[in-house]
């Protein structure tokens, strides 16, 4: 099992940002997430969650995955999720490539998902019902602009288009980057079989519909020829969860937690990220 910590109750200082990022390194974490909401608006509100204050700050993910990544050595970058429709993937290409690179390879644990307010989808000027499709188009946008050469390459769909584009520099040392798909549907777990090199499943499900999409993904990946065991299969989990938990969950194909310190201060923060270390052996 792999282990990752979020930043949902790290705020935004720079200094506990980067202390926190260090002692997860230090106790044996494998990898370090960041979420996204680009825009709140009075009433926004998750369907399985409480209203969200309007006033939240919440920092953007791949610069706080940069700022990270130039304070640690090791930890692996992920999002959890950054928010695919609203990003344009020319953009998102070189942005992620970059950060690749500058961290020796380690953004590797990019997150995809959807988006769940209708607000954040207009503020964008993107259809909510047409997001899932614009995402999958993104996905291919993104992997054909990594896996180019100084010849160029051309994509034309529904939602992006373009002739002889040249995205450099490359990931580090290598042609692609990981994409994983985040959500709690049908939808999700179908992309991530066809296009996902793993599935992150949220939301407030029973334990047989999760089983259920864990299948659809692997289903969906043999369909299309793709090998269902090379994808991974990442769970939220609580900093306070005993081994018998986690062994619950691997024994559900569950290859990797990400947990989040319960804490608001920053000395609880890092005692229950040891904790959690010592109480499943990292390190």
């Amino acid at each position: 099992m792999k282990f990752g910590i979020f930043n949902t109750a790290l705020g935004t200082d720079p200094g506990n940002l980067a202390a926190v990022a260090q002692h997860a390194e230090d106790c044996g974490f494998e990898s370090f997430y960041v979420g996204e909401h680009i825009a709140l608006y009075p009433g926004a509100q998750h369907p399985d969650a409480a209203e969200f204050p309007a006033d939240l700050a919440i920092p953007d993910p791949l610069a706080c995955l940069t700022f990270v990544a130039a304070k640690t050595e090791r930890i692996m970058l992920g999002t959890g999720v950054l928010l695919l429709p609203y990003h344009h993937p020319v953009v998102l290409a070189k942005q992620l490539a970059t950060i690749d690179l500058l961290s020796a390879g380690r953004m590797r644990l990019l997150t995809v998902g959807l988006g769940v307010l209708p607000g954040e989808a207009q503020a964008f000027g993107v259809e909510f019902a047409a997001r899932g499709r614009r995402a999958d188009e993104a996905i291919d946008v993104l992997r054909l602009l990594w896996a180019g050469g100084q010849e160029g390459v051309s994509f034309t769909g529904e939602h992006f288009s373009f002739e002889n584009l040249c995205s450099f520099p490359k990931p580090w040392r290598t042609s692609t980057l990981p994409v994983h798909v985040g959500g709690a549907s049908r939808a999700a777990a179908r992309r991530a079989g066809l296009r996902g090199d793993g599935y992150f499943s949220g939301g407030r499900l029973t334990a047989a519909e999760r089983a259920a999409q864990l299948e659809i993904m692997r289903t969906v990946a043999a369909e299309a020829g793709r090998d269902p065991a090379a994808l991974e299969y990442t769970r939220w989990g609580s900093i306070g969860m005993t081994p018998d938990d986690v062994q619950a969950h691997a024994s559900n194909g569950v290859t990797r937690l990400i947990v989040g310190p319960a804490s608001t201060d920053a000395r609880e923060q890092r005692e229950q990220i040891a904790a959690f270390a010592r109480r499943h052996g990292l390190g």
